[in-house]
């Protein structure tokens, strides 16, 4: 039988990202096997297509993204700590363990307790319902084997202040740390705090930080002095024709900085 879940604002966006995640890995072509977002999306009842419309696979291929850093970082680091930040419904944690990593779900009250209604934490997950802008979740991390801190689909809900602040903590707080995350550009952000009615059903939360993709090294490195390395990529829907001209606008500066971007900061040790 389905269960129902009651979200709303900003919170409400866990179940966008899983209508395309598990959309996606319904596919025979799938660029993503998450049989645990399929459990999840046919558990929920919930009209994702009304809400959200067609499912585009875009946050398929950005959790495909960010999996792909992961893997080898845990292999790299045996009995890491990992540190998902605005957790929501995510099941990375089920695609990547491996068996040692203790892993983190920050993300307010709301969504914690529907993440732990349909995926309970185990020996090695820890649930902290605090947002992650209460810095009080840095003081729960041991670093002594490593950290690495993912934020898919958060930072651009906050102001750039608030970015800044949290950045520079993680930076601050832990030597070595990897930290990835996701960006909007400035044109798409514009565009929501004017109200991107998705769908007649649903209007999409305000995104007031947006950055061109070309600026980011430059603007952490601004921020704060522990950055040691930056990594800037492009991302797209995972089928149709932007996946293929993809290509085209990394190499077009007129076009570089209009689609989504993937960073990945590693900090001094």
């Amino acid at each position: 039988m389905a269960d129902d879940v009651a979200l709303s604002g900003i919170p409400l966006t866990m179940l966008w990202t899983l209508h395309n995640r598990a959309s996606e890995a319904r596919r025979p072509d799938a660029v993503l096997d998450d049989p645990d977002a399929v459990r999840l999306y046919e558990s929920i009842d919930f009209d994702y297509r009304a809400t959200f419309g067609e499912p585009d696979g875009t946050h398929a291929v950005r959790a495909v993204r960010f999996d792909a850093a992961l893997r080898p970082w845990l292999a790299a680091h045996p009995g890491g700590t990992v540190v998902e930040l605005a957790a929501g419904l995510e099941t990375q944690f089920q695609r990547c363990d491996d068996g040692a990593v203790q892993w983190f779900c920050v993300d307010v009250p709301e969504a914690i307790e529907i993440r732990a209604r349909f995926l309970p934490p185990g020996p090695r997950t820890t649930y902290l319902p605090i947002s992650a802008l209460d810095l009080s979740w840095l003081d729960r991390i041991d670093p002594t084997r490593g950290v690495f801190v993912t934020a898919q689909g958060l930072f651009m809900y906050f102001d750039p202040a608030d970015v800044r602040r949290l950045v520079v903590a993680i930076l601050d707080r832990f030597p070595g740390v990897e930290l990835m995350f996701d960006t909007i550009p400035p044109w798409f952000s514009r565009k929501t705090l004017r109200g991107f009615r998705k769908t007649p059903d649903y209007t999409a939360p305000p995104m007031p930080w947006g950055v061109r993709r070309t600026e980011v090294p430059a603007l952490l490195r601004e921020w704060s002095s522990r950055v040691d390395s930056v990594e800037v990529s492009a991302f797209s829907p995972s089928h149709g024709p932007l996946p293929v001209l993809l290509p085209v606008f990394e190499r077009l500066p007129v076009l570089r900085d209009i689609p989504p971007g993937i960073v990945r900061v590693r900090g001094v040790s």
